[in-house]
């Protein structure tokens, strides 16, 4: 009989904070402690958690497996025992939640697990596990929910950031460091200079490889590019895409403007961005994901 293998397929780590509201739960754990938390969980175990920040993309995810093809795997990753843990999984069944892999760690960190699993995409309401995580080389966001619910559309459409995102963060740096004028200057001088991968490089690629199989008119995945930057410095990211051949449907260069109401025409079922001010304006529209990685985040 052949060995299970999650070889091939999109891998998205998450954690139970993300997947489910344990606002209540994480409040007793941080006021009365370990105990009254384990007491608690014990004590509520058939209640049924409401849907938390990641639940809606989870279930998209979930949504791109066939009959004949499995796409996507999503692991649990949690702090709790197993013991307590217990509620989660009985709320995955009760959401019909095709997730049957799982780490509980009694407290400790969940994100030395990301690489065990092999995760393309590591999703926390914990940013220090999400710290530890980009830290090692691999996608991660701390999920903020969005202001407002958005309905539910066929498809998965994702919107990305691109420097210190999809990308590293040299450019930003030389914005951050030496000013808007510089970076354009770097930029059109660099336009046939690939930018070096970032942390989502390879979840990018990853989705790439799904789109791939679909007719392009046809494919379940939308990707988009937002960016704060704008012509003359669109060009490297556009040659950077071409280089790797990683494809984007849609790209804006909004040159500094509110990337909210883009966001919310794409109908993003999350936002990934560097950037706590352009995540805050996308969770108006919906839910994001912060990625405290790059120069932005070392102040």
């Amino acid at each position: 009989m052949p060995k299970p293998t999650l070889a091939g397929q999109l891998v998205v780590a998450i954690s139970s904070r993300a997947l489910f509201d344990l606002a209540e739960s994480h409040r007793i754990y941080t006021e009365d402690g370990v105990t009254a938390y384990h007491r608690y969980q014990v004590e509520h175990e058939n209640e049924i958690l409401a849907p938390g920040p990641a639940f809606a993309l989870t279930k998209k995810l979930l949504r791109l497996n066939r009959p004949d093809k499995q796409y996507v795997e999503v692991i649990l990753l949690s702090r709790n025992s197993a013991d307590t843990g217990l509620r989660v999984f009985n709320a995955i069944k009760h959401y019909g939640l095709d997730i049957t892999r799982a780490a509980f760690t009694k407290g400790e960190a969940t994100s030395r697990y990301v690489p065990a699993f092999g995760a393309h995409l590591f999703l926390s309401a914990d940013t220090g596990d999400v710290k530890r995580a980009l830290a090692d080389g691999y996608a991660a966001a701390t999920i903020v929910a969005g202001a407002v619910e958005r309905a539910e559309a066929d498809g998965l459409r994702l919107a990305f950031d691109g420097d210190a995102v999809i990308f590293s963060d040299e450019a930003e740096r030389v914005y951050q460091e030496q000013g808007l004028a510089a970076f354009a200057r770097s930029e059109v001088d660099a336009a046939r200079e690939p930018l070096s991968g970032g942390p989502f490089k390879e979840f990018l690629a990853a989705l790439h490889r799904i789109q791939s199989d679909f007719p392009e008119d046809r494919s379940p995945i939308r990707t988009a590019l937002v960016t704060a930057r704008s012509a003359p410095a669109h060009e490297r990211v556009i040659r950077t895409l071409r280089a790797w051949n990683i494809r984007i449907d849609e790209a804006f260069f909004l040159g500094g403007l509110d990337k909210g109401d883009v966001l919310s025409a794409f109908g993003a079922d999350i936002f990934f961005d560097d950037q706590r001010t352009h995540v805050e304006s996308a969770a108006r529209h919906g839910a994001a994901g912060h990625v405290p990685h790059g120069v932005a985040n070392e102040r």
